[in-house]
């Protein structure tokens, strides 16, 4: 079966919590000031549910969920901002294109939003992640944006929509 997006269920919190705190930890990101530790990770639903003008797409094969990416308005960003957030996959579905299928999918969403750049922080560790953001068109920062609460966050990035 083919990889398949839809919007996030109130019923995948939890399995998309243990993704995104497996890949952290399969990497050696810092637990502290990260999405590892921030609680809204294990209430993914109700965050995107609650913030206007925000989205959240899981990935599906086979009918396992294998990860999300989403679009979320973070406080403190420039106006036409949002956040390109919590893009993980599963490590046996990594490098089939389908992170990009997931960012391509925000881009969409992003502009019908009325947004016109997109803003991601990451890490060094997760380098083919930021190798793909790079191709897909984001520009290094040299300090952060917004409120996100990720302070041990290094790298920081931009795009224009």
């Amino acid at each position: 079966m083919p990889v398949t997006l839809r919007n996030i269920k109130k019923e995948d919190n939890e399995e998309l919590a243990r993704i995104i705190r497996a890949s952290l930890v399969e990497f050696d990101v810092p637990k502290i000031g990260t999405v590892y530790s921030d609680p809204d990770t294990d209430h993914l639903f109700e965050m995107f549910e609650e913030a206007p003008a925000s989205c959240y797409f899981v990935a599906e094969e086979d009918g396992a969920l294998i990860g999300g990416c989403g679009i979320y308005p973070t406080p403190g960003l420039p106006a036409g901002y949002a956040e390109l957030v919590k893009l993980y996959l599963i490590n046996a579905t990594r490098g089939r294109g389908i992170g990009k299928m997931m960012m391509d999918k925000c881009y969409e969403a992003a502009k019908a939003m009325g947004y016109t750049h997109l803003y991601l922080e990451s890490f060094p560790q997760l380098a083919k992640a930021v190798s793909l953001y790079e191709k897909a068109g984001f520009k290094p920062l040299t300090g952060a944006l917004g409120n996100s609460g990720h302070f041990a966050c290094t790298i920081w990035m931009v795009k224009e929509l």
